[in-house]
């Protein structure tokens, strides 16, 4: 029961980023500023953030563990500004739908390559000739998508 309601979740997460995209390609054709567009849409996210956290109130973690963090784990604000501002730039161009499919193929190898080499602290999951395949069909979808 838990593998599909986390595969619903990560489904759902995926539409809101289909939304997200639009709602900021719009965001940015009313500002007629990609830059503006991204800096209001982050805004929303710290204040949402911040209500979560007044909300739910979870413990603080110490000094100890913030320091000890890797360096990497620090890029995900600064990777979720370069989405928000493709996304407000390039889905109006491209369309909701390549523009997804295109972050959708672009996650993929990306995930791939991460699984493979165990980067970032993943386990190691080779890359198969079923992944390949699964990540060509993705690329033919894209295809699919922009041009047929």
């Amino acid at each position: 029961m838990m593998p599909t309601v986390y595969a619903s979740l990560a489904a759902l997460a995926g539409a809101c980023i289909a939304l997200q995209a639009t709602a900021n390609a719009r965001f940015r054709q009313n500002l007629d500023s990609p830059a503006y567009a991204a800096f209001f849409s982050i805004c929303g996210t710290i204040l949402t953030a911040s209500l979560l956290m007044l909300a739910i109130r979870p413990p603080a973690p110490s000094g100890a563990a913030i320091r000890q963090t890797e360096w990497w784990n620090w890029i995900g604000g600064p990777l979720g500004t370069l989405i928000v501002l493709a996304g407000a730039t390039l889905t109006r161009e491209l369309g909701a739908a390549a523009f997804i499919a295109l972050v959708v193929g672009g996650q993929l190898v990306c995930a791939m390559l991460l699984d493979h080499f165990s980067l970032l602290g993943l386990k190691e999951q080779p890359i198969t000739p079923g992944r390949i395949v699964g990540a060509i069909l993705v690329v033919a979808g894209v295809v699919c998508i922009k041009y047929l």
